[in-house]
């Protein structure tokens, strides 16, 4: 698959990137450059090969999904410079 200098105008307006005429070819060459990178790509034989999700494989450490810190508005609020029915009070920012 090649791309146009019209093809890579329209990538640009989509993406809302503003490309001067002297950028489009530039840009058409590296889209092309990718193009064919990901075309060598598809032709690896990937045919019995186990999916993986990262390059190491280790396990994560789980926990209990417990809640360990609630019920503590009283110590937090402690914290603030100004608080008022039980929530956090802020300069008033639109008049």
């Amino acid at each position: 698959m090649t791309l146009s200098a019209d093809d890579t105008r329209k990538i640009a307006r989509l993406s809302r990137i503003r490309l001067n005429e002297d950028e489009i070819e530039g840009y058409t060459n590296e889209l092309n450059g990718i193009l064919h990178w990901i075309e060598q790509l598809q032709e690896v034989d990937t045919d019995g090969v186990e999916q993986m999700t990262s390059v190491a494989d280790m396990a994560l450490p789980m926990r209990e999904d417990v809640v360990t810190d609630g019920n503590i508005q009283e110590k937090v609020l402690q914290n603030a410079p100004g608080s008022e029915y039980g929530c956090f009070t802020v300069p008033k920012v639109i008049e």
